[in-house]
């Protein structure tokens, strides 16, 4: 197979060299058949399903608890026990399955290290096979790279636990197709990941354990659920031998905590705070609604009111079940400048000790630099105990929908919108090259940070919102705005350097997706056209 294989239900689109000899067998591909026969038409019906839910708010309906769930939320009822390997998770750390990241990252001062196929992943078909194959080296102890210095890097002794953060529900891989159309995403992530390392991190005491995003609804996890059994039944496994995390980022997810951990209650171990996406979610879903608009980026921190909620609520219905309440991403990296440096650590500090304090379990960063803060923060909180599943927060008033929907205050400003415009064209210029997690303006940045960027000024735009100077926020000044940042971008960067990325393509691609009529849900939807 050196040019294309065909089996006889998938087609894959791409040479078979090397690597894809190595990972996509003709057992690999059968399994992988099997789930996408089994669960395409369901995850269709699902996605269909948002369609329509998101077209009741367009037309002024809020999200809310749903009230033929109640005896699911008002029951009494836990999760399957949590293995011991994922008992301490105080901090993580997230990143892209590039070779030298997944080193640094498992050897970190962390106790979890989430590979990302998601947002920080651009899924070039080289990028997705190589990825595979760097974690199933490192599940199998083997991993190393070589630096062009020379520097050899490789895993040390007791490397943090490998989690697996799969495509979501709306992703699909066009590189295979079935009956002539690409399959999910997610779907293929899952099968690679699990069929070549499930022995192997049994064997060494650990299990094939995920991160399912994007998720909206209980009904959506029930999909996952069902590939889970099904790939347990498959191979013979216990029930409950995959285990998964669930991340609350989109609004309409909120308001289904427990139903989620319901469906998945033999795999489950927790939901995590996805802070950037749930922005994100917040400004798409309630995009039609004038009265729920967001003000600049740099305002809307943890410590806003509908955040605080969303994290007090989160943690409140997880412990109730014996689930695991993650916090979210700080997305500040550490800066060669002393002074900088020591405003970012302490930002940090701030933001995990609001976290630890309110009874989260663990954490998230970005970068190996941030561990030692993180760790520090949160071993003072725990003290003896390896997680907090102990903080119920009983006393807490019950949070109710509204102050889970009510805007922040806060400033729309020139220098917030410009940054918005910085901040996409950059991420997308990258995302577009390659690259789908890049350092920008001292914070790391995924596509979740970008979607907040553009979606907030296509809704400003929208809904003819005027900054505090009195400009109004137009089509042309956005263009107006963009077409100079992209000048200064040039000047910064000089001629060498400009032309040879891709700044033009990521110009047009944010003037898509910022000034179109309708909202376009996802920024790596039409950017998945322009990479092959």
């Amino acid at each position: 197979m050196t040019d294309s294989v065909i089996s006889s239900a998938l087609d894959f689109t791409q040479p078979f060299n090397h690597a894809e000899q190595q990972l996509i067998t003709p057992e690999a591909i059968a399994f992988l058949h099997a789930l996408v026969e089994r669960f395409t038409a369901q995850r269709e019906a699902l996605l269909a399903i948002r369609q329509q839910r998101q077209q009741r708010y367009d037309e002024g309906e809020l999200p809310g608890f749903d009230m033929e769930t109640d005896s699911i939320r008002e029951g009494e009822w836990r999760i399957r026990a949590i293995p011991q390997d994922l008992r301490d998770r105080r901090v993580e750390i997230t990143g892209p399955p590039d070779r030298k990241m997944v080193i640094n990252a498992l050897n970190a001062n962390v106790n979890v290290f989430m590979a990302d196929f998601e947002d920080s992943l651009t899924p070039e078909w080289h990028k997705l096979i190589e990825g595979q194959q760097t974690l199933r080296e490192a599940v199998k102890g083997t991993l190393r790279f070589t630096g062009d210095n020379g520097k050899i890097y490789q895993l040390c002794a007791n490397p943090a636990v490998l989690m697996c953060r799969v495509r979501g529900l709306h992703l699909s891989e066009k590189h295979v197709q079935w009956q002539g159309k690409p399959i999910s995403g997610g779907l293929f992530d899952f099968a690679l990941y699990f069929f070549h390392n499930v022995e192997a991190l049994l064997a060494k005491g650990s299990g094939p354990y995920f991160y399912l995003p994007k998720t909206e609804s209980g009904q959506e996890i029930g999909w996952w659920r069902e590939i889970f059994t099904f790939t347990e039944d498959r191979f013979d496994l216990p029930r409950g031998t995959i285990k998964a995390t669930v991340l609350i980022e989109t609004l309409p997810a909120v308001f289904q905590m427990d139903e989620i951990l319901w469906n998945l209650r033999d795999h489950i171990v927790g939901l995590n705070c996805g802070r950037w996406d749930y922005i994100f979610s917040y400004i798409k879903t309630l995009r039609q609604h004038p009265d729920r608009i967001l003000p600049d980026r740099q305002s809307i921190s943890m410590a806003q009111p509908f955040l605080d909620c969303y994290s007090r609520l989160l943690i409140k219905t997880c412990h109730r079940r014996g689930a695991f309440a993650m916090g979210g991403m700080s997305a500040l990296i550490p800066s060669k400048e002393a002074a900088r440096n020591e405003w970012v650590l302490q930002r940090v500090k701030e933001d995990k000790q609001r976290e630890a304090n309110n009874g989260h379990d663990g954490t998230w960063i970005a970068h190996p630099g941030l561990a030692d803060t993180a760790k520090a923060v949160f071993d003072d909180v725990l003290g003896n105990r390896l997680n907090q599943l102990d903080v119920m927060r009983n006393d807490d008033a019950a949070i109710v929908a509204e102050q889970l929907l009510a805007p922040c205050e806060g400033e729309r400003t020139e220098a917030g919108m410009r940054a918005n415009i910085r901040v996409a064209l950059h991420y997308l210029e990258a995302w577009i090259g390659g690259n789908g997690c890049v350092p920008i303006e001292g914070l790391m940045e995924d596509a979740a940070t970008a979607e907040i960027s553009r979606t907030s000024i296509w809704q400003w735009i929208r809904h003819q919102q005027k900054l505090n100077d009195g400009q109004r926020v137009t089509t042309e000044l956005f263009q107006k705005w963009l077409t100079e940042e992209l000048i200064n971008l040039q000047t910064s960067l000089g001629d060498a350097r400009f032309n040879a990325g891709c700044y033009g393509e990521a110009a047009q691609l944010m003037v898509q997706i910022t000034t179109e009529d309708k909202l376009v849900s996802f920024l790596t939807l039409p950017g998945y056209r322009l990479i092959p």
